[in-house]
């Protein structure tokens, strides 16, 4: 399952680096797979645009497809299609009348003014977010061919087995993570798949700001991290697979820090967890949206993790904490940065504990879940405004952080999240905590905040 559509585009970012080079255009189709397309073309340093086509439906079958147009005068017919359902030229006019009005308005919509991507002689990496029956994807891979393009490259997160199988004869190279024997819809393999709307599209093409090689882009060219802005590295956008080294230790990690980030989240997982926590990554994609920066990282050694009783050893934990934080303030790119904590269930407890220690520099902290009760009387040391996020079905946990909650002389609330229970596996419960923690980082991760707000709850 992906966290949403830049988690998505993430993954399959990774599996296409191998395309990497100056002839390569990165094609989403919209509106869900731009979103998607967005990361990709951040990865291979890709121009980004747009496919737009129209499939031309038998006038009494609509959903049967006997053909597709795209921009610049493409036409696809499907001479079997249109002998079988009888179609007579007249027919085939009105409808292909119809979508080409259609195909001009979107594209006026979403691109505006600005020209197609030349791709005469070019791979194009057409992305979606997701192929059930391929009918879109293969128009737009047809479309692409007859544009010009040298090889074409359908790439997506999630597509029926089938379907890629009848895609192979459309595309050059079909990249999917993955195909499930059986799918019944796209959505099912999000934890958020939110509508993506033409507002969206046209700001991500607009971030997108790349110089097209061939000259068909009216977009001022890429400037480095250094020209945007100025020297400070803390300002630069990463994400990438690190190395956090607090003292001799070598912990994975993942960090990414958006551009202009005043703050980062260090998660802090539970145990049986780790930096690859499902939850914990759509939580921080939801902050990485709002601009916030987040690691991920792994607390123990594999050495470590081999006892199991230093999972639940919170002193040992709360220490790492505090040294991976001190570490991370003095790389480069994370000076000056406004430092929040985020834990889940035992993870939180150790957050909690290493709050209340002298040395501890973070400006908020966010339980999800948590076990607040493993702090002890360390509660009463904590200075960083704290939020609790708590399941109203997790009695059990919601009577801990109650209990906790009055031993915090912090800046403090309880939010309980109706229908959820301790891992927040519910529909709609997981982001329902996510946007709370998103509220919560970004009213306390500011250069100049200094009002606590209070009362939020998600009831």
């Amino acid at each position: 399952m992906f966290a949403d559509r830049v988690d998505a585009g993430r993954q399959v970012s990774r599996r296409v680096m191998h395309l990497r080079g100056p002839d390569v255009v990165v094609l989403g189709l919209p509106r869900g797979g731009v979103p998607v397309a967005f990361e990709v073309a951040r990865a291979l340093d890709a121009p980004l645009d747009v496919i737009v086509v129209r499939k031309l439906g038998v006038p009494d079958q609509p959903e049967l497809g006997m053909g597709a147009i795209g921009e610049g005068g493409v036409r696809i017919t499907n001479p079997s299609v249109l002998r079988a359902a009888r179609v007579s030229a007249e027919e085939l006019a009105g409808v292909e009348a119809r979508e080409q009005d259609m195909l001009a308005r979107r594209t006026r919509v979403l691109r505006g003014d600005r020209p197609p991507v030349a791709l005469a002689g070019r791979t194009a990496v057409i992305v979606d977010d997701g192929v059930a029956t391929g009918s879109t994807a293969r128009a737009a891979c047809q479309v692409a061919r007859a544009r010009g393009a040298g090889r074409v490259i359908l790439a997506v997160p999630v597509a029926a087995a089938d379907a890629v199988e009848a895609l192979r004869g459309d595309a050059d190279e079909v990249v999917c993570v993955l195909m499930p024997q059986w799918l019944s819809a796209i959505g099912a393999w999000y934890q958020d798949f939110r509508p993506t709307s033409d507002a969206d599209v046209r700001e991500l093409l607009a971030r997108a700001g790349q110089v097209d090689p061939a000259g068909s882009s009216p977009d001022p060219p890429p400037r480095s991290d250094a020209a945007r802005h100025g020297s400070d590295p803390a300002r630069y956008g990463r994400d990438e697979e690190i190395v956090v080294d607090p003292g001799g230790l070598a912990l994975p990690g993942h960090l990414v820090l958006p551009d202009r980030a005043t703050g980062i989240v260090v998660f802090v997982h539970g145990s049986g967890s780790s930096r690859r926590s499902p939850r914990n990554r759509y939580v921080a994609s939801v902050l990485n949206a709002a601009g916030l920066g987040t690691l991920l990282f792994d607390l123990l050694t594999w050495d470590e993790e081999a006892d199991r009783a230093n999972v639940f050893d919170i002193d040992l934990l709360a220490g790492r904490l505090v040294r991976v934080t001190a570490w991370l303030r003095a790389q480069p790119w994370g000076a000056g940065l406004h430092i929040g904590w985020f834990g889940a269930s035992t993870g939180a407890g150790a957050a909690l504990w290493a709050a209340a220690e002298p040395d501890a520099t973070v400006s908020a902290i966010v339980s999800r879940g948590g076990r607040p009760d493993l702090a002890g009387a360390h509660l009463a040391d904590v200075r960083a405004p704290t939020l609790l996020i708590v399941g109203d079905l997790d009695t059990v946990v919601l009577g801990l952080n109650r209990s906790a909650q009055a031993s915090l002389t912090c800046p403090n609330d309880l939010a309980i999240v109706p229908g959820a229970t301790h891992l927040f596996e519910e529909p709609g419960t997981l982001a329902a905590a996510a946007g709370l923690a998103r509220q919560w980082f970004t009213d306390h991760l500011r250069p100049t905040t200094a009002v606590y707000p209070t009362n939020i709850t998600a009831r």
